[in-house]
């Protein structure tokens, strides 16, 4: 069955290029995205993987811990790693899983097979430390994710977990955000002292609360 936001996501322990993983141990108290790939050696995910790694302060900055999944083994994993580190000039240093059994595939539904065969298709999944499944995004193999879009999503995820607003369209942290409509213009204007803009009284705006 497939899974929707707010659902708790399954554990699973499967094999990588580092040694077993166990993914609710792996998370701990950690944000994690998981994010799968068609198969090893291919070029659109040469350039995602070598990006997620660049990315490696920004991901520790919001406490995400990042795993892969290729259908191919961890044997090949290693292979293929030593070629997206050359090409892409940075360090794979986290878990890329072999599911060559498609146990976590089938597990979080990765296999779609109107469009791709019996391969993996691009999915990301953002889980929260209460290992509840929070954003899903699908995308077709020929298009790589636009992993900057992941991070706001993730600034927002934490922002508004927090905090009683909501982000606005095209939203990047430090941008204003949105009044909740659960909160009165009047308490709201004691909730953030920042100020509160009314531009009708169900859209109201307030400087990014903690920033």
């Amino acid at each position: 069955m497939a899974l929707r936001l707010g659902d708790t996501v399954p554990d699973f322990t499967q094999d990588s290029q580092l040694g077993p993983i166990h993914l609710y141990d792996f998370a701990a108290d950690s944000w994690v995205v998981l994010f799968s790939h068609p198969a090893d050696y291919t070029p659109v995910c040469t350039t995602e993987l070598g990006e997620v790694a660049r990315l490696r302060p920004e991901w520790e900055k919001r406490n995400v811990k990042t795993i892969a999944l290729s259908v191919d083994s961890a044997e090949s994993h290693k292979g293929w790693i030593g070629d997206i580190n050359e090409t892409q000039h940075t360090t794979v240093d986290y878990p890329i899983l072999a599911d060559a059994d498609k146990k976590v595939s089938d597990l979080y539904d990765m296999i779609h097979p109107n469009a791709l065969n019996n391969l993996t298709v691009r999915s990301v999944f953002i889980i929260d430390p209460n290992k509840k499944l929070r954003l899903q995004i699908t995308y077709p193999a020929s298009t790589a994710r636009n992993f900057d879009e992941i991070l706001r999503v993730i600034d927002s995820l934490q922002l508004t977990e927090y905090h009683s607003v909501a982000t606005p369209v095209n939203w990047k942290d430090g941008d204003d955000v949105v009044v909740v409509p659960s909160i009165s213009t009047e308490d709201a204007r004691v909730k953030f002292p920042k100020g509160v803009t009314e531009i009708r009284p169900y859209l109201r705006t307030t400087p990014q609360p903690n920033r």
